[in-house]
C-alpha cells in the first residue's frame, strides 16, 4: 500500500462518539418533558381559574354549579395521558437530536436565465 493511505493502527481503541447518548437517560429526559407538559398545562388551568375568580365570579356570582360540565369528566384522564404522551414524544424528538438534524438543501439561490 501507498504510504499516503491512512489506516487505523491495530490495538488503538476508537474514540466513542461524544454525541451518542445512553438510552436510559434519553427515556428519563423524554418522560421529564412529559411531566413538564403536565405542569405547564396545570399552570394554564390555574391561571384561567384565577382569572375567572377575579373577574367573572365577583360580577355575576356564577359558580359553575349547573352540572353541565360533569358529562365531560370522563375525558379528564384521557386528556391528561394525552398531554403526557405528547410531551414525552416532543421531548424524545428534541433530546434525541432529531429536531436539529439538517435536511439536505438544494440550490435555493440558483438564478434563472430569462
Amino acid at each position: 500500500m501507498s504510504p499516503l493511505v491512512q489506516r487505523a493502527r491495530p490495538g488503538v481503541p476508537s474514540k466513542p462518539d461524544p454525541n451518542d447518548q445512553f438510552w436510559g437517560m434519553l427515556v428519563f429526559e423524554s418522560l421529564s418533558a412529559g411531566a413538564m407538559a403536565l405542569l405547564v398545562g396545570m399552570a394554564l388551568v390555574v391561571m384561567v381559574v384565577g382569572a375567572y375568580v377575579i373577574v367573572v365570579w365577583p360580577l355575576t356570582f356564577w359558580d359553575l354549579a349547573g352540572g353541565w360540565w360533569e358529562k365531560y369528566a370522563s375525558w379528564g384522564e384521557t386528556v391528561l395521558w394525552s398531554v403526557f404522551a405528547g410531551g414525552s414524544v416532543a421531548g424524545y424528538w428534541c433530546f434525541s437530536g432529531m429536531a436539529f438534524r439538517g435536511k439536505e438543501r438544494g440550490r435555493k439561490g440558483k438564478m434563472k436565465d430569462k
